[in-house]
């Protein structure tokens, strides 16, 4: 898969690619990863060579990356899970074998986001976006019924005593809160059907998750 796209931040302008991502790129996948989460979140949690193995491997379609200039400057990984309506019982590292995707299903009917990430210099020029459509794009192809994550809520825990996390996620869905994390997903389109507890360790989210989904247009 090759697509591109002009991309601008208002001062610069610049070509974006988004492609697959390959073995040859894992050096610059985890530099970004890196550079995306630095100190004090954890070194061992960024991307290592054997999970990126097994991306590439099980799911390259769902492996893919932007370059800018050349370089690859963001990510975004995911596998397929068949997962009923309404399961949101599963955290992170379950439904994503702590991003190994080994629990990878051939057939399933949901991809499912594992990861997105860019490069914070590179962040005002839309490529999260981009990344997002380009997913959504996959979705079809592979003739999925939607995409599915569980985004962060790292406004929530300025919230957390007077909201539950369900009242934060109707209060953004609403307009009268932001939160960069889920505003960001509705601005993509993304349609919110509930919140995963226990999702990850997370203190801004106060370790919940905001499950948010777009359907196949192209199916019932």
């Amino acid at each position: 898969m090759r697509k591109q796209a002009i991309v601008s931040d208002g001062k610069r302008t610049s070509v974006a690619t988004v492609i697959n991502y390959e073995k040859k790129d894992f050096g610059q996948l985890i530099e970004v990863q890196a550079e995306s989460f630095p100190p004090p979140y954890p070194p061992e949690l960024w991307w290592n060579e054997a999970q990126l193995e097994q991306h590439v491997a099980r799911c390259p379609e769902g492996a893919l990356c932007v370059e800018v200039d050349g370089r690859i400057v963001g990510s975004m990984t995911a596998l397929r899970r068949t997962l009923a309506d309404g399961d949101d019982h599963h955290s992170w590292a379950s439904v994503t074998d702590a991003g190994y995707i080994r629990n990878h299903e051939p057939d399933g009917d949901t991809l499912y986001v594992v990861d997105l990430c860019v490069r914070p210099a590179y962040r005002a020029l839309g490529l999260g976006k981009l990344l997002i459509q380009t997913m959504h794009e996959t979705v079809v192809h592979l003739g999925c019924r939607r995409l599915l994550s569980g985004g962060r809520m790292p406004g929530y825990h300025k919230h957390a005593d007077r909201l539950t996390p369900e009242q934060y996620l109707a209060e953004v869905t609403a307009g009268r809160l932001r939160d960069p994390v889920v505003s960001f997903l509705l601005g993509c389109g993304r349609m919110p059907i509930g919140v995963a507890h226990g999702y990850l360790e997370d203190e801004q989210s106060c370790g919940c998750a905001a499950l948010m989904e777009w359907r196949n247009p192209f199916l019932n």
